[in-house]
Formats: C-alpha cells, sequence, structure tokens
C-alpha cells in the first residue's frame, strides 16, 4: 500500500541549505563529514519576546517540513544547521516522520 505524503511538494516553495552532522568518528579519530542537502521547504517561523530581570530577549524559532527522507544513512537527525533566507540557523530536533509500515513520509527539523 502507497501512502500518502502528508507535505505536499506544490507548498514548498522556500529553497533551502541543510547540513546534518553525523555522530561518531572515523578510524583515524576524525568527526564524520557533513551530510549536505539542497532542495525546497515549507518553513514556518515564529518569534517571542521574553522578559528578564536585565533586558527583554527576543527568541526566534522555526520548522522546517521537507517531503521524504533527506538523508537515508542516518537513522535519526541530531544536530546540524539550516540556511533558509541567507540566515543559518541550528537545528535543535529533527524528526522522520514515518508512515505505519515504517517507511519516511517526511522529515521535521525543528530550529532556533
Amino acid at each position: 500500500m502507497k501512502y500518502p505524503c502528508l507535505v505536499l511538494a506544490r507548498y514548498c516553495k522556500t529553497p533551502v541549505k541543510v547540513k546534518i552532522e553525523q555522530e561518531g568518528i572515523n578510524e583515524y579519530g576524525d568527526k564524520l563529514p557533513k551530510i549536505s542537502w539542497i532542495g525546497q521547504c515549507n518553513y514556518q517561523s515564529k518569534g517571542r519576546t521574553v522578559l528578564t530581570a536585565d533586558k527583554k530577549l527576543i527568541q526566534l524559532s522555526g520548522r522546517a517540513l521537507i517531503p521524504g527522507d533527506i538523508c537515508p544513512e542516518l537513522p535519526e537527525i541530531t544536530a546540524g544547521t539550516i540556511e533558509v533566507d541567507g540566515v543559518v540557523r541550528t537545528i535543535y530536533q529533527g524528526a522522520k516522520e514515518r508512515n505505519p509500515d515504517g517507511t519516511v513520509n517526511h522529515t521535521r527539523l525543528d530550529v532556533k
């Protein structure tokens, strides 16, 4: 059975560059290379103002929804960066949203 994609490609209009960090080291003790992906996503951002004792602080966050699996070689996305509209943001949470049969429906990247 083929499941419908919940993030339709026709709604993905925002160009994005994703760099995902792999966990672990190679046989020489160096970090594993980053996985790069360039494409279109559905990006939603929000901001809020937090009042601290000293001053106010503006926190920005966002979510990128990408159809399919952007890095099938990794079981999970734990860290990396995305570039949206010329601004580089840090990925603090990634998820591969799955269908009931275990295939990846879409990738969600939460950024700050």
